[in-house]
């Protein structure tokens, strides 16, 4: 009689141990599926470091397009102020339209500024 209720009390040990194991193993999954959901879509989660690491490379690339154009703009300016000829004449050329003697001077419509936009956009896709 002994025997029988050792051995009861081994089978519901069992299935208590089998029981705790299922449960750790469940609350172990449940815990698993949260930080990769907290990894992934978090404020500082991989999607969003990825979306900020693209935008940082387009802002990159802004930055060098404008440094190249202050770059031009100063050697420009730098040009009309040691009152070189030729640049002085360039400018006068273009934006106040000048012509020489006998020279005649088209101008070209200029595109409205949305399609400069588009264009731009376009290129910056590609």
């Amino acid at each position: 009689m002994i025997e029988r209720i050792r051995q009861i009390v081994a089978a519901q040990g069992e299935r208590i141990v089998g029981a705790r194991r299922k449960i750790a193993s469940g609350v172990l999954v449940v815990a698993a599926l949260w930080i990769f959901v907290q990894v992934m879509v978090s404020p500082n989660g991989i999607i969003v470091y990825q979306k900020k690491r693209t935008e940082y490379r387009q802002l990159q690339r802004e930055i060098e397009t404008i440094q190249q154009e202050n770059s031009d703009l100063e050697q420009r300016n730098q040009h009309l102020r040691d009152k070189d000829p030729k640049a002085i004449e360039k400018e006068a050329r273009e934006q106040l339209r000048y012509a020489k003697p006998g020279e005649m001077v088209y101008i070209l419509p200029e595109q409205k500024q949305t399609d400069t936009a588009t264009a731009s956009a376009e290129h910056n896709n590609k």
